[in-house]
């Protein structure tokens, strides 16, 4: 008993670390109202858009950044399976033969033995370390920890990756409208300047009148090349997101499902706890990596103790193939080690304090984790509520500059102005209803933002 207290006190010393989360000061609930949540993490239906829908399944099925976090989170499951095999004692099976001949020079020769003769060997080895400063369990804290964040980044990766579908995707429905309605304001400039050119040849209007009007039609035509351009580009960017094939990336389309000039209007969760905000995907990561660093102390702890193997091994042993299972030709051997660190220049404890270190800086990551996706949600929330007030405010002036086009034709059919007012007020009817496809599209990419904020 004397001789095992030692070693207890040992183990009493080389316990592992236990880990506690941070305690964390949090405002008490959310001030502002927002969208929905979807009960089953698909937030994105809250537009109600089909094509959305399929398009983010496809994403969620063939992004390569999904596919490369999924497998992280397999390498990381194996881990965990290899941490927890350690717990267990190991069996090798051993078969030998081999032949060889013995110097007759030496102290081990005697006269009338054969020099050369056979030997085999067959039989079972089994080793076993007892975890008694725990060593093992320390590293399978570990891999299961580094588990738990792989799959939080996992989750992250979705999150964000739907968020940015929806974003692209109504950047891309935003472009495709406003190249119509910019297309369709041409039309109708084309026409009207083939009627100012009648007008001029019959003298009605002056040179310096159709030089104008030409101007503003070339002004809507350099409009198109750039909205075009810009519309290319998101859908290729689009296809990209989606994880499409090369082929498919550079000669594929995007459907995109009838737009709807809706608002989404926000209903929850005013007054909702904030501390929900924790179970975002990347805060439980940080959470569980400063988790994985916490049980790294205590492994590098336990470096400092000694370790005990315990070995045994089972077997036949003869100079004969036909006599290697028969009873005289039995061996077998029962064993204990024990190493324990006398001097190693001080490198077990570096090790302890570059652990005690780098769980220092995930603490410090994890902390400002949180405030980043506290400042996430207050910019998000701020941002939806303000890109509902622009829509509001580019309606009206839709609304407003209508009536006025409607006023300027009808003061030029009665002469009292002339074609140039009338163009002047389409003029700005196109900006207006540009401004408004631009406000919604704001309006849904603000929607995106924040529940990519909140974790989905």
């Amino acid at each position: 008993m004397k001789r095992l207290l030692p070693l207890l006190l040992l183990a009493a010393c080389a316990t592992p670390v236990r880990y506690e989360r941070p305690p964390l000061e949090l405002p008490a609930a959310w001030k502002e109202t927002a969208p929905h949540f979807a009960v089953d993490g698909r937030w994105w239906g809250i537009y109600a858009d089909g094509s959305l829908e399929a398009l983010v399944q496809e994403a969620l099925q063939t992004n390569a950044d999904l596919v490369i976090a999924l497998a992280r989170v397999d390498e990381a499951r194996a881990l965990v399976r290899e941490s927890e095999s350690f717990f267990f004692p190991r069996v090798d099976a051993q078969a030998s033969s081999a032949r060889q001949q013995i110097s007759r020079s030496n102290a081990t020769s005697f006269p009338g033995l054969p020099r050369q003769f056979n030997q085999h060997r067959a039989g079972l080895n089994v080793s076993y370390e007892v975890d008694l400063f725990g060593r093992l369990r320390s590293g399978a804290a570990v891999a299961r920890a580094e588990l738990q964040a792989s799959e939080a980044a996992r989750d992250a990766v979705r999150v964000a990756l739907a968020a940015e579908v929806a974003k692209s995707y109504y950047s891309l429905q935003s472009l495709a409208q406003q190249v119509e309605l910019t297309r369709q304001t041409l039309a109708l400039r084309e026409d009207a300047l083939g009627l100012q050119r009648k007008r001029f040849q019959a003298g009605v209007i002056s040179d310096f009148e159709l030089r104008q009007i030409e101007a503003e039609a070339a002004v809507v035509r350099a409009q198109l090349p750039p909205l075009e351009g810009a519309r290319e580009r998101e859908e290729a960017a689009l296809s990209v997101l989606l994880g499409r094939t090369p082929k498919d990336v550079y000669d594929g389309k995007v459907v995109l499902g009838a737009s709807e000039q809706k608002l989404i209007a926000p209903v929850l969760p005013s007054g909702m706890p904030s501390e929900l905000l924790l179970r975002r995907p990347d805060l439980v990561e940080a959470e569980r990596s400063l988790a994985a660093a916490n049980a790294r102390v205590a492994v590098a702890r336990t470096e400092m103790f000694p370790s005990i193997v315990l070995t045994g091994s089972l077997g036949s042993e003869s100079r004969s193939l036909a006599d290697l299972f028969s009873g005289p030709a039995a061996v077998w051997a029962l064993g204990a080690a024990v190493t324990a660190p006398i001097f190693a220049g001080g490198r077990l404890a570096a090790r302890v304090d570059a652990a005690s270190a780098r769980e220092r800086q995930a603490l410090a990551g994890y902390q400002q984790a949180i405030r980043s996706a506290f400042g996430e949600v207050r910019t998000a929330l701020v941002n939806q509520a303000r890109a509902r007030e622009s829509y509001d405010a580019e309606t009206a002036r839709e609304e407003a500059l209508q009536q006025s086009l409607r006023l300027a034709r009808l003061r030029y059919l009665n002469g009292v102005s002339s074609q140039l007012d009338v163009i002047d007020a389409e003029r700005g009817l196109l900006a207006a209803r540009i401004g408004r496809i631009d406000a919604l599209r704001q309006h849904r990419a603000a929607i995106a933002d924040l529940f990519r904020a909140l974790g989905g």
